[in-house]
C-alpha cells in the first residue's frame, strides 16, 4: 500500500500510527496545509467540520518537535475545555501509535491551577489549552514563551472574537516573532479575516474545495411545532424513531437546564452542556453520552464547539439558528467519516419562512415532514401540510 501521508512528507512512524488509528487517506485540508506548515508558512486553513483540520496541524506539529529538547515548542490554543481536550486525546494517540516521545499537557481553565503548574515541570513540549490559563501561567513564569516556534488557532472565528481577541493576542506576543503561526476553523468572517492579517505579515489561505458546505450524505428535514409544543412534538418525534441517540441544539445556554428538565419529566435520558457550567459536570454529560447511559446531549452551539463523538445519527434543532453558519457546524457533528447522518428541526411558522434562504446559502434541501399516529410522514406540499401537533377539530 502506497504511503500517500509519506508523499506530504509525513515519516514512517507518525504513517504507520494513522493507519493503526483507521486512517490511510488524507483529507483535502490535510493534503494542502501539511506540506506549506512543515515548510513553516503562516496558514489560514478553512475546511467544514469533520475533515481532518485537527490532523492537519497536528501532523507537522508531532514531525517539527525536538524530542530531545525538554521545553516548550508548541502551543495549541482552542476556546472550549471540550476541543482543548479532544485535541490532546488525538496527539496523545498519535504518540502512542507511532511509538515517539512528544511529551503534553493540557493546559485549561476552571481546573486547579497547581495541578497543571506541577504538570509543567514534566517539560511538556506541546501544550494545548485556553489562551486565558496559558497566559496566566506564562505571566507567572511557570511558562517559558521565548521556547515556543509554533502557535496554533484552532477555532479561530471564535479565538478571535471580542471576549477571547485579547488574551490571545497577549499569548502570541510572548513569543520570538520568527514562531509560526496556523490558524484553523469552518468559516472565515472578513473580521476574523482582518485580525489574523495584524498577527502576520504573510500567510498563505487554504480553502478546502467541496468541503466548506454540509457533507452530501446528510439528509435535512423539518417539522412544524407551536414554540410551546415543541418538547411535546419532539417526545412523540424520539418515539416514532425508536428513541435514537441524538445531539439537541437550542439557541440560549440558559434554556438548556430547563430543557433537559423537561426532557427527563417525560422519561428521556438527556444532560445538557453549557459554558457556564462545571467542568466536571461537563465531562460526567460527555462520558454517559458516549458510553450510551444517557440517549441525548443538550447543548449550546459554543459549548458543542470542537465535540467530536463518532456514530452520531441525529442531530436535533429544537431551536432554528439565525446564522447559517451556525446549521453548518451543528450539522457537522453528524454524517462524518463517510458515514450517513440526520438533521431534524423542528420549526415554528416563522422559523419555516427562513428555511429557502437557509437552503440556497448551505446548498441543502431541506424535507417537510409530519407525526400521524405515531409515525413519521413524508409531506408533498410543505406550506400546507398540517403540523406535528395538530387537534382535531370539534364537530360543528
Amino acid at each position: 500500500m502506497n504511503n500517500v501521508f509519506g508523499e506530504l512528507g509525513i515519516s514512517e512512524p507518525l504513517s504507520k500510527g494513522l493507519s493503526l488509528a483507521g486512517i490511510t487517506v488524507p483529507t483535502t485540508i490535510q493534503k494542502q496545509v501539511i506540506p506549506l506548515a512543515l515548510l513553516g508558512k503562516d496558514v489560514i486553513g478553512k475546511s467544514a467540520t469533520g475533515t481532518g483540520k485537527t490532523l492537519a496541524y497536528l501532523l507537522p506539529i508531532m514531525e517539527k518537535i525536538d524530542t530531545t529538547i525538554r521545553q516548550v515548542q508548541a502551543v495549541v490554543l482552542a476556546p472550549t475545555h471540550e476541543l482543548a481536550m479532544q485535541i490532546y486525546r488525538q496527539l496523545e494517540m498519535l504518540n502512542k501509535n507511532a511509538g515517539m516521545a512528544v511529551t503534553a499537557a493540557p493546559i485549561i481553565g476552571s481546573v486547579n491551577i497547581q495541578r497543571q503548574v506541577e504538570s509543567l515541570k514534566e517539560k511538556p513540549q506541546v501544550i494545548v489549552g485556553s489562551s486565558g490559563r496559558i497566559l496566566e501561567l506564562i505571566q507567572k513564569k511557570k511558562i517559558n514563551a521565548q521556547t515556543i516556534k509554533i502557535i496554533v488557532l484552532d477555532e479561530v472565528d471564535r479565538l478571535l472574537d471580542d471576549n477571547n481577541l485579547e488574551s490571545v493576542k497577549a499569548v502570541i506576543k510572548t513569543t520570538q516573532r520568527e514562531r509560526q503561526l496556523l490558524f484553523f476553523s469552518a468559516t472565515i468572517a472578513p473580521a476574523t479575516l482582518d485580525c489574523v492579517k495584524q498577527l502576520t505579515q504573510e500567510v498563505e489561505f487554504i480553502a478546502a474545495e467541496g468541503q466548506t458546505e454540509v457533507p452530501p450524505d446528510i439528509t435535512h428535514t423539518y417539522l412544524l411545532a407551536e414554540q410551546r409544543d415543541k418538547i411535546e412534538v419532539f417526545r412523540k418525534l424520539l418515539a416514532s424513531l425508536k428513541a435514537p441517540r441524538g445531539l439537541v441544539f437550542i439557541n440560549k445556554s440558559e434554556a438548556i437546564e430547563i430543557t433537559v428538565a423537561k426532557l427527563n419529566y417525560h422519561g428521556i435520558k438527556a444532560a445538557g452542556i453549557f459554558g457556564a457550567s462545571k467542568q466536571a459536570d461537563r465531562k460526567k454529560a460527555l462520558e454517559d453520552f458516549r458510553s450510551g447511559r444517557i440517549q441525548l446531549l443538550v447543548a449550546s452551539d459554543l459549548a458543542a464547539r470542537g465535540l467530536d463523538i463518532p456514530d452520531i445519527p441525529f442531530i436535533f434543532n429544537l431551536e432554528l439558528p439565525e446564522d447559517p453558519q451556525v446549521y453548518l457546524h451543528r450539522a457537522g457533528r453528524t454524517g462524518r467519516a463517510g458515514k450517513s447522518g440526520c438533521v431534524i428541526s423542528l420549526v415554528t411558522r416563522r422559523e419555516e419562512e427562513t428555511l429557502p434562504r437557509l437552503g440556497k446559502i448551505l446548498h441543502i434541501s431541506l424535507s417537510a415532514q409530519y407525526l400521524s399516529r405515531g409515525i413519521l410522514r413524508e409531506s408533498t406540499r410543505p406550506s400546507n401540510y398540517p403540523p406535528a401537533n395538530r387537534t382535531k377539530k370539534k364537530k360543528e
